[in-house]
């Protein structure tokens, strides 16, 4: 059975920094896609960071702030945080799935699920003075 559970997330200032982790059980990250997605108190659901195949893809708001990457050995992903912003206060999940497209989230429509059918119950960042 898959899951995952995130964990890191908590209260930090404007221009703060924060770690989040997503640690995957019955699951190989090596062949499947895998994305970080946030929603906001009273928004939609939006992919912010996704890697597959080596390669990583980012929304526009958080390109150069944020960073995914993994530890395979451990079977965890990662998303590292700096700069942050009050906008960037929201639930942040991570998501895999066997046909889960990152591109299509990224490139096309960061607001539709494409393919990810296994998601943790999230983490809450809250970026506040």
């Amino acid at each position: 059975q898959v899951n995952l559970v995130e964990s890191g997330g908590g209260l930090v200032q404007p221009g703060g920094s924060l770690k989040l982790s997503c640690v995957v059980g019955g699951y190989t990250l090596d062949y499947h896609p895998i994305g970080w997605f946030r929603q906001a108190p009273g928004g939609e659901r939006e992919g912010v960071a996704c890697m597959s195949s080596g390669s990583k893809y980012y929304e526009d708001s958080v390109k150069d702030r944020f960073t995914i990457y993994a530890d395979k050995a451990k079977n965890t992903v990662y998303l590292e945080m700096h700069n942050l912003k009050p906008e960037d206060t929201a639930v942040y999940s991570c998501a895999t799935g066997v046909w889960a497209s990152c591109i299509a989230t990224m490139e096309q429509d960061k607001h539709v699920n494409y393919g990810f059918d296994y998601w943790g119950e999230g983490t809450l960042v809250n970026v506040s003075s």
